[in-house]
């Protein structure tokens, strides 16, 4: 296991504190902290992302989606979305993908899956796609569609990384009928407020692309998006799931959508 190193932030460790989880460090709670001091709101939109998961994976897997890769997994946090996927289709196969070693130390809970289906996890980043769809490869059958997500990650990933092309790997080899899922968060709504926040993240070494409405459509390129299209993250077919509390005590700065491969 790589060593998990405690003396730097990690989005997954701060997103896990903003979900007021334990699998944090005093570093990820102090950066946690002074992003609550821009805008006090942030856990709200940690839950609200993890919420719109819920939401597109049940969505999903009601029309026969049966495959899943979620790369930037994430700490889990009942319910993962393999609960979710398997409480609609208990033989639902996901592949679980995160690069932080603390997300891999706690695999064990993203791997208890129901009998009729399987759980898998594997510990790569999404700037390796290589690696990612060799491991997914073994328990997905790349023949049959599979909903690829990448919630509340790509605004970690510049455009000098690749961020567009990265996911235009990944859906390559997936086959018509297959879906990308995915929220991020952009600076369209609090300018200001976000330029603040990029740069104190940048300060301690986490890197934050916010996108623009155009630029994170950009994403869904030559896909059939799903009604309601590009769409603020809890405005989301918000009948799927219940609502935030707080979610409308301002903008929620992120955008989600679900598209289909032709």
């Amino acid at each position: 296991m790589s060593e998990i190193d405690t003396s730097k932030p990690h989005p997954a460790r701060m997103y896990d504190w903003y979900l007021g989880g334990k699998d944090n460090y005093p570093v990820d709670e102090e950066l946690g902290r002074q992003m609550l001091a821009l805008d006090p709101r942030v856990p709200v939109m940690a839950k609200v992302n993890r919420a719109f998961m819920h939401r597109a994976t049940r969505w999903l897997a009601g029309r026969g989606v049966r495959q899943f890769l979620d790369i930037g997994t994430g700490i889990p946090t009942e319910p993962n979305l393999h609960q979710v996927a398997q409480s609609v289709a208990p033989d639902a196969r996901v592949v679980y993908c995160d690069n932080d070693p603390i997300v891999l130390a706690h695999a064990a809970a993203l791997l208890r899956s129901a009998p009729e289906g399987i759980t898998e996890y594997v510990q790569a980043d999404v700037r390796d796609p290589a690696t990612i769809l060799e491991g997914a490869g073994k328990v997905l059958d790349f023949s049959r569609p599979v909903a690829l997500s990448l919630v509340a990650l790509l605004h970690f990933i510049t455009d000098e990384d690749g961020a567009h092309d990265l996911v235009a790997r990944l859906l390559a080899e997936l086959p018509s009928g297959s879906y990308l899922m995915m929220t991020h968060a952009t600076s369209d709504f609090t300018p200001e407020d976000s330029e603040r926040a990029t740069a104190k993240l940048k300060a301690a070494g986490v890197t934050l692309a916010l996108r623009s409405r155009e630029e994170f459509s950009r994403f869904f390129d030559g896909l059939e998006l799903v009604e309601p299209g590009v769409e603020v993250v809890h405005k989301w077919h918000p009948e799927l799931g219940d609502p935030i509390p707080g979610q409308d005590d301002g903008v929620i700065p992120g955008y989600g959508a679900v598209a289909r491969k032709p």
